[in-house]
């Protein structure tokens, strides 16, 4: 089985790799492809994968390329992990925005946008490809803001681009522990778009014992959420709001604590990853030991600005396993037909009332080999209904102006986001962006049909 890894420098991409070496199934992958456009990424990634790969017997054969179609040849399955523009990029899309007094994240409000408006055409691009050279190649979009990039990709391939994340699935377990239930034999109902989404239930033993810990406060301060919120916000709610939350209920707290500090997320990670990248350069044969340590020190400030100083990070939430384990479990229900549950990006349907049938949502999936299926879950109402409905218009929005390479209709989609606060502002924003990010000047560095106007 061939596994394909677009943005195969990406710093992450060894946790995939370590995924697929620890896999027991006798039928896991046995070829993994990275690509990147990045060579010197590249060769460092592809130190670290084989120092992994020592002592492993049967480990999966390596190779990299910079050429999409070598890669794409004869994959089964195809995980996007690209970062158009870069690290550089993101530091740009946070300080944009803090300068205008907004919220500067990489995959909520502005930033967020602005990361979307120049991933979208090199995400259709990928699809394109993907459908010519292996159509029948199931893709696993990690490609952030993943239920955007995610709804673009579809748009050309279907219902075969699944969209991933590991914030739903962290939450559901970190719920269930408080509560002294183990989290593989508790069910989970979750539903919303990627980074924006509530816990609504929490099964075990055929019972719904989510209230049980919403109305304890004690045990709600045993997990991130509930120190995160509060237990009085959570309980006014009736439901565990997503960590990503927090960018929208405490708007102002997180761009304070945020400007507070001497770096953005962004350019910490930049200076962190640039040594890292040219230290493997130096020293190949430390490359595992050193992606370790910087990995455990990225794990560790995640997220910092919605902690105080010293509240660290759940340690079996870091210890847990992220999005490479949600991407093995999907290969192997599908591959396999192992039917399993999980939470998802994929197609509305009928699961979300109130939203399009094509839309990405993330909701609990039942896969299988015939790919994800909504399963049911409660229905949103009122603000979260309200909520959920104008970001999925504000992403919708942003995949016509990329895909149409519309500056009139980007800025109409950062005018409507909720964290952003006037037209005036959505058009300082987009200008700041295209002045300063090179891959998005050039989406809309062409004629607008009918002129631009913004």
């Amino acid at each position: 089985m061939k596994l394909a890894i677009l943005g195969g420098g990406g710093f992450r991409v060894p946790l995939v790799y370590e995924a697929v070496l620890n896999d027991p199934n006798p039928q896991r992958v046995t070829h993994v492809s990275l690509y990147d456009r990045d060579p010197a990424r590249l060769e460092a990634i592809g130190h670290v994968l084989r120092g992994m790969a020592q002592g492993f017997d049967g480990a999966a054969v390596i190779d990299v390329t910079d050429d999409l179609d070598t890669a794409l040849a004869g994959a089964d399955f195809v995980f996007s992990a690209v970062r158009v523009g870069g690290l550089a990029g993101r530091t740009v899309d946070e300080r944009v925005a803090l300068d205008l007094g907004l919220l500067g994240q990489e995959t909520t409000g502005p930033g967020g946008l602005s990361f979307g408006l120049r991933t979208v055409p090199v995400a259709v691009r990928i699809a394109e490809r993907v459908a010519a050279v292996c159509p029948r190649a199931w893709v696993i979009n990690f490609t952030n803001p993943a239920g955007m990039i995610t709804e673009a990709m579809q748009q050309v391939l279907g219902e075969r681009v699944i969209g991933i994340c590991d914030s739903p699935i962290g939450l559901g377990r970190r719920a269930a522990r408080a509560l002294g239930h183990d989290p593989d034999t508790t069910s989970l109902d979750y539903v919303g778009l990627n980074h924006l989404g509530w816990l609504q239930a929490l099964g075990h033993e055929g019972r719904n014992v989510l209230p049980d810990l919403i109305a304890d406060p004690g045990l709600l301060s045993g997990i991130e959420e509930g120190r995160l919120f509060g237990a009085e916000w959570i309980q006014s709610l009736g439901a565990i709001p997503n960590e990503y939350l927090y960018y929208y209920y405490f708007t102002r707290d997180a761009v304070s604590a945020i400007r507070g500090d001497a770096q953005t997320r962004g350019e910490f990670l930049l200076s962190q990853q640039t040594a890292f990248y040219d230290a493997v350069a130096r020293d190949p044969g430390s490359a595992v030991g050193r992606w370790r340590q910087v990995r455990a020190e990225r794990d560790e400030t995640y997220m910092k600005e919605s902690r105080t100083d010293d509240e660290s990070r759940d340690a079996a939430d870091v210890a847990g396993g992220g999005y490479e384990g949600v991407a093995l479990d999907i290969m192997a229900a599908i591959r396999h037909d192992r039917p399993k549950q999980m939470i998802l990006n994929v197609r509305n349907g009928s699961a979300v009332p109130g939203l399009p049938p094509d839309a990405v949502v993330e909701v609990l999936c039942e896969v299988d080999a015939k790919g994800p299926r909504p399963v049911g879950a409660p229905p949103l109402a009122g603000a979260q209904l309200g909520l959920v409905q104008q970001v999925k218009a504000v992403e919708r929005l942003a995949i016509q102006a990329a895909r149409t390479h519309s500056a009139s209709l980007a800025v109409h989609a950062l005018a409507l986001h909720p964290l952003v606060d006037s037209v005036t502002t959505a058009r300082v924003l987009f200008q700041g962006y295209c002045g300063r990010i090179p891959t998005l000047a050039a989406v809309f560095d062409r004629p607008e049909p009918g002129g631009s106007g913004l």
